[in-house]
């Protein structure tokens, strides 16, 4: 019997110019409707006073895809952990006691817990698409009261949201390489990426599905309980919903108390001049990229919780929020300047507790700066 003749086995595709024109063509479909065809496919459940959730906090998709659920008519209230309510459940924010005395007004809880004024700027420009909107947004002293609040040591340290902040900007606190820069870069222009970023965030602890997949249970030895599991059983297609029993928060939860009981003392704050501070001037830039808009903006300074600043520091408060105060009325900002509450309703520097945002409520309502800005009712 003859022997057949060895031939090579090749397992390959040549694509000619036509077929990867017409690969590149449906890739970039997919990669354009996917995260679209998503938000249909989604449950996304959105009740009264609802704020993004703490685990959840660093999902920029779903933060743009909460905004563009709210109506033209809501007025959203924008800022960080003081706005989203630290110490507090849903119902215990500024924006749902605002929301009790408004009446004809619905008021949105658009904070995320961490933010500071440098990645308000970032998320703003990049995932909060709004326009000929009414914005309450919030200025928290809290971020000039030091160089290392204001990022400016020359040190790296722990950042949170850190890929929000202006990557090529110079900020000494901020020590990422050149990868993680781009890639920063690149989920915030396109938007399968955030996308990506969505998935890792909500169904997989923050994780990609490498790491998800290999992660340990912290045990010794450890345990490796999602080596053997299938990654797509992990997507429910259903958005987490906030627990309405948080043990973190609450009046039920132990670290909803005064700062006083806290064993805090009086505190020496190294503030930094308006002039020299990296957190002032996003907050003036987030303020221009808004009105830029047509958005129509009502800032409110503070209530920091001047019962904590030592004597020696609070000259140099009070030039600080004056000269906020100055700026505002400079550029015709309308602005609203809460009197600071009763020490027992701090938990700490600048975080009211419940009563203390309802209080503060009822301050903003009673200022005839906000009673004006407010939208005339029909």
């Amino acid at each position: 019997m003859e022997k057949p003749p060895d031939i090579q086995f090749v397992n390959e595709v040549r694509l000619n110019g036509r077929n990867w024109i017409v690969a590149i063509a449906i890739l970039v479909v997919l990669l354009w409707a996917t995260p679209r065809v998503w938000k249909r496919i989604e449950t996304f459940e959105i009740g009264a006073d609802y704020r993004i959730p703490y685990q959840l906090s660093k999902d920029y998709w779903l933060y743009e895809r909460r905004l563009q659920s709210t109506s033209p008519q809501d007025i959203l209230v924008l800022g960080d952990s003081v706005v989203w309510g630290e110490y507090v459940i849903p119902d215990g924010t500024l924006s749902h006691f605002l929301d009790q005395r408004g009446s004809s007004q619905h008021f949105v809880n658009a904070g995320v817990n961490g933010l500071y004024p440098l990645a308000i700027e970032g998320l703003v420009k990049n995932f909060a698409p709004l326009r000929n909107r009414k914005i309450i947004l919030h200025c928290n002293l809290l971020w000039m009261s030091s160089p290392k609040a204001d990022l400016q040591e020359n040190k790296a340290q722990q950042i949170n949201h850190a890929r929000l902040l202006p990557q090529f900007q110079k900020i000494p606190s901020y020590r990422a390489d050149a990868n993680e820069r781009l890639s920063a870069l690149i989920e915030r222009n396109v938007q399968f990426m955030s996308w990506v970023t969505h998935l890792q965030v909500t169904y997989f602890n923050n994780k990609s599905i490498p790491q998800w997949t290999l992660a340990d249970d912290g045990n010794d030895p450890p345990q490796y309980p999602n080596a053997y599991k299938n990654p797509l059983s992990q997507i429910n297609l259903r958005v987490p919903t906030p627990s309405g029993d948080d043990p973190e928060r609450g009046p039920k939860s132990s670290r909803h108390k005064p700062w006083t009981q806290t064993g805090a003392a009086p505190t020496h704050f190294d503030w930094v001049p308006l002039e020299k501070s990296l957190q002032w001037a996003a907050f003036a830039r987030t303020l221009d990229t808004l009105r830029a808009r047509g958005n129509d903006i009502l800032v409110v300074i503070g209530p920091f919780n001047e019962h904590i600043i030592a004597p020696d520091s609070k000259e140099a408060f009070v030039k600080l929020r004056d000269g906020v105060k100055n700026y505002l009325e400079q550029y015709k900002i309308p602005f609203a300047a809460p009197g600071v509450l009763p020490t027992e309703l701090y938990a700490d520097g600048s975080h009211p507790l419940t009563e203390g945002y309802k209080l503060l409520a009822f301050q903003l309502w009673s200022d005839p700066a906000f009673r004006q800005w407010l939208p005339v009712k029909r």
